[in-house]
């Protein structure tokens, strides 16, 4: 039987544009011999699973997804639509694959947002013995146009890094990312948690950064991921993606106390 629960499918043109830019580069993807990535919970239309293979086509030709619903209408709709290196399969969090194969990743995207908190550690962890040695399930949230986002990466075993990409154009205070938390922090943006303490720390970065932004708001950005580093936030990765809107911690930064962490 599948695991979860029909949801209610919201999805929508180029919403996980930002989610799909980050699998593309995750050596999970690039370095694995079987390039296999499902997509579960896709919802009511098709649409992002094929970008999701259209975009990660551009750097593994050889890439095949397959989009995963647990709600039986949504699969026969996609199946009338499919094309070469996509699948649909009626499934959940246990994550069926042809030939039972295992992914390199799964992206599990504006899913467990609509389940409870305390659902979260079982979800991740089903899905997490489901990848490869080394894949990785990205699992966060959006918002309708995909302008502002944030997720948690995890390997087989643990979560690792929690990523926060905004649109940077016209961006107000950084923290409106807390509309848009993975469930495992949503909840927690209050003081005493250490992803308030984040949030608070990314939006005073911004402001000290406010001059660069007679430079432009990546500018900006950079000033404030920079800022973010000397208040002693270990950000990871560099320039190349910080411009794009993003930042990194590892999870263990921002994790509640009871959640897993390496």
């Amino acid at each position: 039987m599948p695991i979860g629960n029909v949801t209610r499918g919201t999805t929508g043109y180029n919403r996980l544009r930002r989610v799909d830019r980050w699998i593309a580069a995750l050596p999970a993807l690039r370095r694995t011999s079987d390039p296999l990535v499902a997509d579960v919970g896709y919802g009511a239309s098709p649409t992002t699973t094929l970008e999701l293979r259209d975009r990660l086509a551009r750097v593994r030709p050889d890439v095949e997804v397959t989009g995963i619903e647990i709600e039986p209408a949504r699969v026969a709709l996609a199946n009338a639509g499919t094309r070469d290196g996509v699948t649909f399969r009626l499934g959940g969090f246990e994550t069926p694959t042809p030939g039972n194969r295992r992914p390199a990743v799964i992206r599990a995207f504006n899913v467990l947002r609509q389940y409870d908190e305390s659902e979260v550690v079982g979800a991740w962890r089903v899905m997490q013995d489901r990848l490869q040695p080394g894949g990785a399930l990205v699992e966060g949230t959006c918002n309708e146009v995909g302008r502002v986002a944030s997720w948690v990466t995890l390997d087989d075993v643990a979560p690792q890094t929690f990523t926060v990409s905004l649109r940077l154009a016209g961006l107000d205070v950084p923290s409106i990312v807390a509309e848009r938390l993975p469930k495992a922090l949503i909840h927690r943006n209050v003081p005493g948690e250490r992803v308030h303490a984040f949030l608070r720390d990314l939006d005073l970065a911004w402001a000290v950064s406010a001059p660069l932004g007679t430079y432009g708001p990546r500018q900006r950005w950079l000033g404030a991921v920079q800022g973010m580093r000397d208040r002693g936030w270990p950000v990871l990765h560099g320039t190349s993606r910080w411009r794009l809107g993003e930042l990194s911690v590892p999870w263990a930064t921002v994790a509640p106390a009871e959640y897993p962490s390496r």
